[in-house]
């Protein structure tokens, strides 16, 4: 038997729950980056944030401290996150009942920046914000201005 086996109503419409974070170096105005690697389930060569999905029961706070440093080797305490954006999206790469990712900012971490994940990601960098690559997943550079600015808000994805 090939393909792949249906899930149940009620988890196939589920919304996939993500946290992201924004490192802005202010002293340097310079923010980290990941470029997705060559095996990456979506945006493959594209440029994005430390991004990845909740654990069950797990706050999106947690979330967010966890897929940092799990990504880039940084460390940010929960308190020193502020909240900047939230992405709804229609439908995603493992969900397609869609997406919620939300994005925190953080501007005080410790640790020293490092590809903690190279079979995902091909490079992982610290970026000027003056000069941020156009090959992005999703809409990462016009997130990323509005998170820089203060703008909190909500885009949408996919929801024609």
């Amino acid at each position: 038997m090939s393909g792949s086996v249906p899930l149940p109503p009620a988890i196939d419409s589920m919304t996939l729950l993500a946290a992201a974070v924004v490192v802005h170096d202010r002293d340097a105005d310079r923010v980290v980056l990941l470029r997705r690697g060559p095996r990456a389930k979506f945006g493959r060569g594209l440029w994005d944030l430390p991004v990845g999905k909740s654990d069950p029961g797990e706050p999106v706070t947690e979330t967010a401290v966890r897929e940092l440093r799990e990504e880039t080797g940084l460390v940010v305490d929960p308190a020193d996150l502020t909240l900047a954006h939230v992405v709804h999206g229609a439908v995603g790469a493992e969900s397609p009942g869609g997406f919620l990712t939300v994005i925190f900012t953080a501007h005080r971490w410790r640790g020293t920046l490092v590809n903690a994940e190279p079979r995902k990601h091909s490079e992982v960098r610290w970026l000027p914000t003056g000069d941020l690559p156009r090959d992005v997943v999703f809409s990462t550079d016009a997130v990323l201005h509005r998170c820089l600015t203060g703008d909190v808000g909500v885009t949408l994805h996919g929801w024609g």
